[in-house]
């Protein structure tokens, strides 16, 4: 090879690298320093409260028992 043909090879590696890279910068961008807030749940505790007696009576509707509507 001659020595023009590998300057010629480096300049287009050098300037395929740098047309990758501004590429690259321009489609994914560059990370922001700012901080992000994230919403956080409160402590899980074993305490248990009383159902509201309004919902759970004993007058209330059993989800679990099958209801017949007409003659089977």
């Amino acid at each position: 090879m001659k020595k023009s043909d590998m300057v010629t090879i480096v300049t287009i590696a050098l300037i395929s690298m740098v047309a990758a890279y501004l590429v690259a910068d321009a489609v994914i961008g560059r990370p922001n320093a700012q901080s992000i807030k994230v919403k956080t749940i409160d402590k899980m505790t074993s305490d248990v409260t009383q159902p509201d007696k309004t919902v759970f009576n004993k007058d209330a509707i059993n989800p679990t028992v099958e209801v017949i509507i007409g003659t089977k």
